[in-house]
């Protein structure tokens, strides 16, 4: 933790000199106003919108590629549907074969990149209040702040379990600079109450910017209480109607559309508008996003790029367990086997796998090796899913419920479910979201919340402890969380690992 405290400090004043430096004269008429420090630093309106832009910024250290592979692939190799090229990238190998251990890089970068966004955050929501400015934006910064806060809570205690609870901004001399654990109840009480104070900050509904939204707001919040209802704090019913409460706000704003094409999940031209509720930003030849590299086949010669890593597809019997007809997996839709040589565009050549399309940037591949794709945290397809299995476990069928989920289903060219039972729609649903929300990260999660993992070759759902995936290795208990980095017991004595690592 103290490595933390230090590189969150650390990049907030980095981010300050970045966007809130002085100007010549201002420089000669008085003293050396870009050493900032965090007592003198808030003072004006400006101050407040770089601040808050520290706080994204973390957002963009999971994603990304190369040799090593990344952070991101952690969660898509736990689920056991993904496969890779690239023999160096241990911290992948060790996770999809289930040897996974707390010296694997992905889980410390998880963990560094959300607490110097917790960091941040508490910065700001302590240091905010007292700027002078027009109090509408000071309160939409301030929902700003907590969404992201939730967000990065919400993903440390799903992945880690019981984790620091760090609310307040943390000094040299401050007792919470080796903090304990707190419980996981404790965690998703932060994450409830932050989430509740930005939906009523004013922020739009929708934002074409990128920012954070109501809708935002409300979709995740959504996910949450799906997640409460489950494991493991299983507060059940009640949360469910939470669940589907909070994703029909964002369903009846209609504020946030399916797109009618598959393509348009990952055209440049379509970032944050449409289905896209939230994303991580990226802008080419100014920050563009890195995974490109890491979705294409190991050395085949079809990219612009120079790097052909191979090093994350999906499984064969993943892809083809789809439904018979399905479009999603159909050529160039969520996946694709086929693309022409960099040396020869009229040549179609077999990659021999599966790799992933919805996050392909073909004209970074075709020409510019240069993407300007965002990275999907939330989509509309989500929200309607959420709702659909949260009002299912609610009242059972209901004509909402259907028409949430066949929603996904219409797109995909696939028929309407009708006339199932409670239990049946309920795996149905689960389904949709293992086929519609593959390598978005989401997938781990529902099986650490369900307690669940799909069976490729049966097509149901078996237990999440037992569950034999594919290609030999079987789930364990300890798979349930990922491990505390080492280096952070070793820092933090306090911090006890995980069971089984």
């Amino acid at each position: 933790m103290k490595t933390t405290i230090h590189i969150t400090m650390k990049w907030l004043l980095v981010a300050a000199l970045v966007t809130g430096g002085s100007g010549c004269s201002d420089f000669l008429e008085e003293t050396d106003k870009s050493n900032f420090t965090v007592d003198n630093y808030f003072t004006k309106p400006e101050h407040a919108t770089s601040a808050v832009n520290s706080i994204y910024e973390n957002l963009k250290t999971t994603t990304g590629g190369g040799f090593g592979g990344a952070p991101w692939m952690m969660l898509e190799f736990g689920t056991g549907l993904a496969n890779t090229e690239l023999g160096q990238a241990q911290n992948s190998i060790f996770v999809r074969n289930l040897v996974n251990t707390s010296d694997n890089e992905y889980s410390r970068v998880y963990w560094v990149a959300s607490y110097k966004g917790i960091g941040n955050a508490n910065l700001v929501i302590a240091r905010l209040p007292g700027i002078a400015m027009d109090e509408v934006a000071k309160k939409k910064s301030l929902g700003e702040a907590r969404f992201l806060r939730a967000h990065y809570y919400f993903n440390l205690v799903r992945i880690f379990g019981k984790v620091p609870l760090i609310t307040e901004p943390v000094e040299l001399a401050s007792t919470t600079l080796y903090p304990d654990q707190a419980a996981e109840e404790d965690v998703y009480k932060l994450i409830v109450d932050d989430l509740t104070a930005a939906e009523s900050a004013g922020l739009p509904f929708a934002d074409p910017s990128g920012r954070v939204s109501t809708g935002a707001v409300k979709s995740l919040l959504a996910s949450v209480y799906l997640t409460m209802a489950g494991y493991p704090l299983q507060k059940g019913a009640e949360y469910f109607k939470k669940a589907a409460d909070k994703a029909s706000e964002v369903i009846a704003a209609n504020q946030y559309s399916l797109f009618p094409t598959y393509d348009d999940l990952h055209s440049p031209a379509k970032k944050n508008v449409g289905e896209n509720i939230f994303m991580v930003q990226f802008a080419t030849n100014i920050q563009p996003s890195g995974w490109q590299t890491s979705i294409i086949p190991y050395n085949q010669g079809i990219s612009a790029y120079s790097d052909e890593t191979g090093a994350i597809f999906a499984n064969k019997e993943f892809v083809e367990s789809y439904e018979k007809g399905d479009l999603r997996a159909q050529e160039k839709q969520f996946y694709y086997r086929n693309y022409s040589l960099s040396s020869d565009r009229a040549a179609l050549v077999d990659l021999g796998g599966y790799y992933i399309y919805k996050h392909f940037d073909t004209q970074a591949h075709l020409t510019t090796a240069n993407s300007d794709l965002n990275w999907p945290l939330i989509r509309y397809a989500e929200v309607l899913l959420t709702y659909a299995e949260a009002a299912n476990e609610v009242s059972g069928p209901t004509a909402d419920g259907y028409a949430a989920v066949n929603a996904i289903r219409k797109r995909a060219k696939l028929p309407d479910l009708v006339g199932l039972t409670k239990e049946q729609l309920r795996e149905s649903i689960w389904k949709e979201r293992w086929y519609e929300l593959s390598f978005e990260n989401k997938t781990w999660f529902d099986m650490a919340r369900l307690r669940k993992a799909f069976n490729v070759s049966t097509k149901g759902f078996d237990s999440f402890v037992g569950h034999k995936f594919s290609y030999g290795p079987v789930l364990k208990e300890r798979e349930l969380l990922f491990p505390i980095p080492t280096a952070e017991i070793r820092n933090n004595s306090r911090l006890k690992q995980n069971t089984g690592y």
